[in-house]
């Protein structure tokens, strides 16, 4: 028993030396900045490339990821953005439209204020789909003080006149249909004759003799009689002119100063009652020519096809 006791401490004080002299060793051991042992360059040879292929595959994946994150977020801002711009371009659109049935409507209201006339402005809202505009209907009726026998006009020039009225609605005889003669002047030479609508959105000039100085282009405007039409209404002008073998008359084709392809507002001129017909003039481009429509009391256009 004693033995064994004497041995233990012997281990004991071993260890400690031991132990002392291991932690005495590290504390003064140098690091060598010599060459690498063979077995070292060939393990740092192969391990090398997998960590560099492990960093740059885990940069890329990284890289990957934020572009994935910043793909994500700029996919959201275009959606809303293409939402913003839809929704722009809609707003543009509608002030646009606005913009220009506001200048047609001044360039409307740009005619003198006539003492002889109440001005009523009207929208087309249908016309006869099987004759070529020439009926249009209008928006406005007896009850906005539209009635029978009212000239229309643009600021282009000679619509028609009502024909027919009802509450809310008006219809238009222009000066397309063969029905509605108009009693014109040929602006430069003071020659007089009858206008009337033939087909293909063209008129035909009539009562014309063969003596008579027209020429193509010239401006033809409305005479003011008839009762109808105010003096000074442009009507058309002279597009072509045929001299046939036979008769006293010309052939000659005129052309609607009114483009009634693209009519959508107008102006319906209600006569006051016990006034004198007055000219019909601009306020800033002087006066138009002049021109008059005589269309007999019991004349009637073709069937009506309204479209809307």
């Amino acid at each position: 028993m004693k033995l064994i006791q004497e041995s233990s401490k012997t281990k004991i004080v071993n260890n400690l030396i031991v132990g002392i002299f291991a932690v005495y060793g590290i504390s003064q051991k140098q690091f060598n900045l010599g060459e690498p042992s063979l077995f070292h360059q060939v393990v740092t040879e192969v391990v090398s490339p997998v960590q560099e292929g492990l960093a740059s595959s885990r940069k890329s994946l990284s890289s990957l990821w934020d572009n994935y994150i910043a793909i994500v977020n700029t996919s959201k801002e275009n959606s809303v953005l293409k939402k913003q711009i839809s929704r722009l371009e809609s707003d543009l659109s509608s002030m646009e439209e606005i913009r220009k049935e506001n200048l047609r409507l001044k360039r409307l209201l740009s005619y003198t204020e006539e003492q002889s006339y109440q001005k009523v402005m009207a929208q087309v809202v249908g016309w006869d789909s099987a004759n070529e505009f020439k009926v249009i209907r209008l928006n406005k009726g007896t009850r906005h003080g539209i009635r029978t026998m009212a000239p229309v006009v643009t600021d282009q020039g000679l619509v028609g006149y009502v024909y027919r009225a009802s509450e809310n609605y008006a219809d238009v005889l222009t000066i397309l249909d063969q029905n509605n003669r108009v009693d014109i002047v040929v602006e430069r030479t003071r020659t007089h004759g009858i206008v009337e609508g033939v087909f293909n959105f063209k008129c035909a000039l009539k009562y014309i003799t063969r003596n008579e100085p027209v020429e193509v282009g010239d401006k033809l405007i409305t005479a003011g009689v008839g009762g109808i039409y105010p003096k000074g209404v442009k009507v058309g002008m002279i597009t072509d002119i045929t001299k046939e073998n036979f008769g006293m008359t010309l052939s000659i084709e005129v052309v609607p100063s009114v483009d009634f392809d693209k009519l959508e507002e107008v102006m319906v001129m209600i006569p006051v009652e016990g006034s004198v017909q007055a000219s019909f003039s601009p306020s800033e481009t002087g006066p138009l020519t002049n021109s008059a429509v005589v269309v007999p009391a019991n004349a009637a256009p073709a069937s009506q096809e309204t479209k809307i």
